[in-house]
């Protein structure tokens, strides 16, 4: 069986490399690209998510080159994500795709049914290969995020634009390659030592300083919202390239392994994922008190820590009409007035332009810097 799944930032070294170790051929679809957005645009509902229109133009470009079925994530909750994969379908089939839709739903406490359907996309092999196909893939989603934090610290005070992303190109691109869970832990500390060479900062020893000496006047600011928009680079317009290049550090509270933990793993297994999730709602407490859908909940208390670590501000990134980050960006400015922290809620969608969204992060951090050279003065903005 050929199959096939939706693009979010690199995730898709971590599912080729888990389905092919399962015995499956694996079609990468075309990187989301203009094209596919149109494709997706086209034949999605109109108010459909951003995602959503993504994802079906990922596999359009994955089933005209012969994939079968699709692997998806599942959701519960008050958030549209829950029925993507059951509209994505219906789309398909209205196109004429014939196409087996392969849904991965949140284990909900155990992890019977998840494994259950692992095992059948394998063909039925033991659960000692289900298992370790999963390992090897959790290695390389660990690496990968790895390099994507390096990455975020190099970009601020790299000399040369751009040469940090080309090491991090470099280092997924052998990640990808890895045979096994050592080669790939060997892979992932090479390439996060690569990638802050790039800027100068692994020789200096010194977080925050380059190694020819220039001091690191770095802002930081915090990237919160949904988690799509903030991982998939051509969903956000590659906003962290855009601050990176400004000379900001951005700070992410999650990374593709947080929402694998999030939506596949039960948390009775992950006592440290509970107690940041506690952490989390007690901070957002004071704006939010429930669970809202997606990550809302999580954009409030996460933008409150942001601000107890000291950051200078934060961003919050959404798909337009999705209802969970509405519900945070509502909130959002009253958090940041109570603190003083300068809080920019980019709600995005197939029309937003560039040159407006470089002209409002240039604005932003405009105000960040002349905040900082002030000392931080809570001034109005």
């Amino acid at each position: 069986m050929r199959v096939t799944f939706p693009h979010m930032g690199n995730l898709w070294i971590i599912a080729k490399t888990l389905l092919e170790d399962l015995g499956l051929e694996v079609i990468v679809p075309p990187l989301p690209n203009r094209r596919s957005l149109d494709v997706g645009v086209r034949h999605a509902p109109e108010f459909a998510c951003f995602p959503l229109k993504l994802n079906i133009g990922d596999f359009v470009g994955a089933l005209d080159q012969g994939a079968e079925a699709i692997v998806m994530a599942g959701g519960i909750g008050p958030c549209r994500f829950g029925h993507y994969a059951q509209v994505e379908a219906q789309v398909l089939h209205d196109l004429g795709y014939d196409v087996e839709m392969v849904i991965l739903e949140p284990p909900r406490g155990h992890l019977d049914g998840l494994l259950a359907k692992i095992r059948r996309l394998s063909g039925g092999k033991p659960l000692t290969r289900v298992w370790r196909a999963i390992r090897f893939g959790w290695e390389k989603l660990v690496a990968l995020d790895e390099f994507d934090r390096a990455l975020t610290r190099a970009r601020p005070v790299e000399r040369l634009t751009g040469s940090a992303a080309r090491a991090h190109r470099a280092a997924a691109a052998r990640l990808a390659d890895a045979d096994g869970v050592w080669a790939t832990r060997r892979v992932g500390r090479e390439g996060v030592r690569e990638i802050l060479c790039a800027a100068g900062l692994e020789e200096s020893g010194r977080p925050g300083e380059p190694s020819w000496g220039k001091p690191f006047p770095r802002l930081r600011v915090g990237l919160v919202g949904e988690l799509f928009m903030v991982a998939e680079p051509f969903a956000n317009q590659e906003i962290e390239r855009r601050l990176g290049e400004m000379g900001v550090e951005v700070l992410r509270p999650l990374y593709l392994s947080d929402w694998v933990r999030t939506h596949l793993i039960p948390r009775v297994f992950q006592p440290g994922r509970r107690r940041r999730a506690s952490e989390v709602k007690r901070a957002a407490r004071p704006y939010l008190g429930h669970f809202v859908g997606g990550e809302g909940l999580d954009s409030v208390g996460e933008t409150i820590l942001f601000d107890r670590q000291g950051c200078d501000g934060v961003i919050h990134v959404a798909p337009f009409t999705c209802m969970p980050e509405i519900v945070a960006a509502s909130l959002l400015p009253e958090a940041g007035r109570d603190l003083g922290l300068p809080v920019l809620s980019l709600f995005l969608d197939e029309h937003t332009a560039e040159a407006g969204l470089t002209t409002r992060l240039e604005a932003f951090v405009d105000l960040l810097g002349r905040r900082r050279a002030v000392g931080g003065a809570r001034e109005k903005w």
